[in-house]
């Protein structure tokens, strides 16, 4: 695998106790389909997930030098082979989400997971999928950073679940969407478009939308995208974060309708 090293404000995420998804269920009676087997209140969540030429940079002083240099996301970088890069961190808390969520049998079946990557390309790398059935994808850094329209994906995937889970008699919480990005969006990228239609949806309550920025993003484009500001990852904590995002799911999946949720603190984040 191609690993790359580089030539050369706090925030507060998810402190209200008050549960985000909190809007709680809608439902419109059961009907046969592939819900039969599984007609558990779904808890969908959507990883809009940064997989540009960036995220294979090195961590740390892993890995031999090669000589070589290349440009990846708009920057030179030296070549480097047998490295642990940050795409290799994120892959590892994907994993971490899958044993957390699959260890709940409650969570297992009322958790859905969706990912869509984003390196030169946009890509449904995993369409929503209950977590007993979700397999971690094992995924690799190339590209720019196509940002704006991922999220217009990642919304529209939204968009179409509610509505398969309101013709087939399922209820659901509100929705929750993470990007998670080392970097900013392609020059020509709507991500502009794509806040508007953010901001709209959060206004709406029609799902609730969170940045997470790692090292090298560009907060001021971030903190213009979602009703919330960005959370910065502190160092390269995705496993630490993708228990609390896991964590956090069990708590939802094992509430009521109506209920106010108490979610654990998040302690990968900047303070």
């Amino acid at each position: 695998m191609l690993c790359l090293a580089a030539t050369s404000d706090s925030v507060q995420f998810g402190r209200e106790r008050k549960n985000p998804m909190s809007d709680q269920l809608e439902y419109a009676g059961f009907g046969a389909s592939q819900f039969a087997e599984n007609p558990e209140p779904r808890v969908p969540c959507v990883l809009l997930l940064d997989t540009s030429g960036s995220m294979a940079e090195v961590v740390g002083d892993s890995g031999q030098a090669t000589g070589q240099t290349v440009m990846q996301d708009g920057q030179f970088y030296n070549v480097v082979s047998g490295a642990t890069t940050r795409i290799d961190l994120l892959n590892d808390g994907l994993v971490t989400l899958k044993e957390t969520l699959g260890a709940d049998s409650l969570a297992s079946r009322r958790a859905e997971i969706a990912i869509v990557t984003f390196g030169g390309t946009v890509t449904t790398i995993q369409d929503f999928v209950t977590a007993e059935n979700f397999q971690p994808p094992r995924l690799h850094a190339t590209g720019s950073t196509p940002m704006g329209n991922a999220i217009l994906v990642g919304l529209d995937m939204v968009a179409r679940r509610k509505a398969t889970y309101r013709s087939n008699g399922v209820s659901y919480y509100r929705p929750w969407i993470f990007l998670i990005t080392d970097g900013e969006p392609d020059p020509r990228d709507p991500w502009m478009s794509a806040a508007e239609q953010v901001k709209q949806g959060e206004a709406s309550k029609s799902f609730a939308f969170f940045t997470v920025a790692v090292e090298g993003a560009n907060m001021d484009v971030l903190a213009q995208i979602g009703a919330r500001p960005p959370a910065k990852l502190k160092g390269l904590n995705f496993r630490e974060m993708f228990l609390w995002l896991s964590q956090s799911m069990q708590a939802v999946s094992q509430s009521s309708p109506g209920d106010t949720v108490s979610l654990p603190a998040p302690g990968w984040t900047e303070v």
